[in-house]
């Protein structure tokens, strides 16, 4: 589930006291770090996410804000980033977990979503900063994958790869085969199967898409 930027971006991460911080070359002039989420940034994270998935009217941004909030608050987040520019929290990424449900068992995965970018700063490599960090903190938790839900033309350029080419699917059909994708940290042949997302995910129905999104987003994949 992301936003849908379209940017680049140079990332070099450094240790500090307060946490994992990478200062960040961006597309436009102006300078932005990506650093973890601190307690204070709480509920400017949920504005960050209501802005992005909100933009244009459109009613996900509550939807997705209130999903990430539980998430948040229960037992199955994994890691948070956050873009600041001046002081200022302008993007966000989160990382959570997630199962692959393998013959043999069901195996850990880490899960990128949401991605968000405030509207008036995408486009100057934020959204490709967060991606980077977010497949970091993916690899840092040990687990084997981190997979996604999002557009193949931006992820695919940013070290993701169809979840099909692993024999992984995703966890509804409403989720269209080129958008699961995948970074492969250490997967074994034996893991293959059909990821399964944890229950707050579907009560919040940010499960794949639906009618009439779902349609137009196969019908472009198509062209």
């Amino acid at each position: 589930m992301d936003c849908s930027t379209r940017c680049r971006s140079s990332v070099s991460p450094r240790a500090c006291a307060s946490g994992w911080r990478a200062s960040v070359a961006p597309v436009s002039d102006q300078p932005f770090e990506v650093r973890d989420v601190e307690p204070g940034d709480a509920d400017v994270v949920l504005e960050v996410i209501r802005s992005a998935f909100g933009a244009g009217g459109s009613a996900h941004g509550d939807q997705v804000a209130g999903l990430w909030a539980e998430v948040r608050a229960g037992e199955h987040l994994l890691a948070e980033r956050v873009a600041v520019v001046d002081g200022e929290v302008v993007g966000h990424v989160g990382v959570s977990h997630c199962w692959l449900d393998a013959r043999r068992e069901l195996v850990p995965m880490a899960m990128l979503s949401p991605l968000s970018t405030v509207p008036d700063r995408e486009r100057q490599g934020i959204g490709s900063a967060l991606v980077a960090a977010a497949i970091e903190a993916g690899r840092d938790t040990g687990r084997p994958a981190l997979v996604l839900e999002g557009s193949p033309t931006f992820y695919s350029t940013r070290g993701f790869r169809p979840a099909s080419d692993h024999g992984i699917e995703a966890p509804t059909v409403r989720v269209p085969p080129p958008a699961f994708q995948v970074v492969a940290y250490a997967l074994e042949d034996w893991m293959t199967g059909r990821v399964v997302y944890p229950e707050v995910w579907w009560r919040h129905d940010s499960t794949g898409m639906r009618d009439p999104d779902l349609a137009e987003v196969e019908a472009a994949l198509r062209r």
